[in-house]
Order: structure tokens, then C-alpha cells, then sequence
């Protein structure tokens, strides 16, 4: 078998969008992807792995034989009902899923994280990414590759007003975000954030490397 994939998350604005951007790839023979629920999408390549995400011990052999992994797992506290409901899902879940795959021989790990990420900040959400960051980075990959997004663009499957408002004001002002200041702040769409970890993914770049949003924003743009 030639290069397999896996996506974690795969669901999700981003999840969805690098599962697509890896099926069209030729360097891949197979995908996988863990989800509660099979998805309505079918694929030659594409092979979903039904999983418990509180027993994700038990689903070890997923991981095997794939060259990369792409984390996309995430929510917010609202949806998650509470800060440890969320840290279960952006925290636990990521970490468990990092250590199932550097078991397993998984060459690179692809995680979105967020802009502002900062394990000393006050704020609760940039500073749970950033404590994510900091235990991916000692995990022990051959390549490590945190992506930080702004505000992310793209149809969710579900609706989220407040995000859907600033995604519309975003877009429209998007002209002004350049320069140092505004620049990483820019909205970006879920599409150039999945074509810049694809990108990333397919290669076999050693190191720990952080992906700001100006850098997605061109990186994205590379599968044109």
C-alpha cells in the first residue's frame, strides 16, 4: 500500500474540507477518517473508522501504517457546555490522539491550533491552545506542524450566529486587514487552511513549525 492519510475531526469546517483536499490527491492511496457516524460521502480512497471518543485507546490499529495525521478536533464552550467539556474535546482527545499516532510510527502530525494561541495568556480558550502546543511539541515527532487561523470562513454544519456575523463583517473588510498589525487577524476560509496542512502534510519535513494565518493565507493558495 502506498501513502495513507488520517484525519481526526473530520467533520468539522476545517476536518471536512482537508478530507476532500486529500482525496483529490494522487500521492494517497487511502484516507482514513474516525467519526461517531459513517458520512454521507463515499470514495474509492475513503475508509471511515467508527470510534467511542472516551475509549479512543481501543482504535490503536487506525493509526497503523499511516504516514500523517491531520487533527482537526475542536469545539467551543458553548456547544461543549462547559470549560471541561471543552478541554475533554481540545485537549484530551487531541493529546490522546497525538500519543495513539507517535505509537504507531506516524512520521508527521498536522493540529489546528488558533491565532493568539499563548499557554500564559488570561483567555481560557488561547490559553487551552496553547497548552496544547506545548504537549504536542514534546510528543516526539518527526514533524510537528501547529496551524494558527483567525476567524474561519466556510459553510458549518451547524449554525453559529455570532460566528456567522463576524464571518459576514469580516469578508467585507477584508481589504483593510493588511499590514503587520491587521494581518493576522485576517478571516481566512476553511478551504486555504486544509490545502496548507495537505500541503505540509504530503511532505516529510522534520521539526517543530507554527503556520500563522498570513502564511496559510498563501500557503492555501499552492494547489491552485
Amino acid at each position: 500500500m502506498g501513502m495513507v492519510a488520517l484525519v481526526v475531526g473530520a467533520t468539522g469546517l476545517v476536518g471536512r474540507s482537508v478530507t476532500d483536499e486529500l482525496l483529490g490527491r494522487g500521492e494517497l492511496d487511502e484516507v482514513r477518517v474516525l467519526v461517531r457516524r459513517l458520512p454521507e460521502v463515499t470514495h474509492p480512497k475513503l475508509l471511515p473508522i467508527l470510534v467511542e471518543w472516551d475509549q479512543l485507546d481501543r482504535y490503536g490499529d487506525a493509526f497503523s501504517g499511516v504516514h500523517s495525521v491531520y487533527c482537526c478536533l475542536g469545539t467551543t464552550i458553548r456547544k461543549a457546555g462547559s470549560q471541561q467539556q471543552f478541554r475533554k474535546v481540545d485537549v484530551d482527545y487531541v493529546i490522546k490522539t497525538a500519543e495513539l499516532a507517535k505509537q504507531h510510527g506516524v512520521r508527521q502530525f498536522m493540529a489546528v491550533s488558533s491565532v493568539g494561541a499563548n499557554p500564559k495568556v488570561r483567555n481560557f480558550y488561547l490559553r487551552t491552545k496553547g497548552e496544547v502546543e506545548e504537549r504536542l511539541a514534546g510528543i516526539g515527532f518527526r514533524g510537528l506542524h501547529l496551524f494558527r487561523p483567525s476567524l474561519l470562513l466556510g459553510e458549518r454544519p451547524e449554525r453559529r450566529f455570532g460566528e456567522r456575523a463576524a464571518s459576514l463583517l469580516m469578508t467585507s473588510l477584508d481589504f483593510a486587514f493588511r499590514g503587520p498589525k491587521l494581518a493576522p487577524y485576517r478571516a481566512i476560509p476553511a478551504q486555504k487552511v486544509a490545502r496548507s496542512m495537505v500541503n505540509i502534510g504530503l511532505t516529510d519535513m522534520k521539526g517543530h513549525h507554527v503556520y500563522t494565518n498570513e502564511v496559510m493565507h498563501v500557503l492555501g493558495e499552492a494547489a491552485d
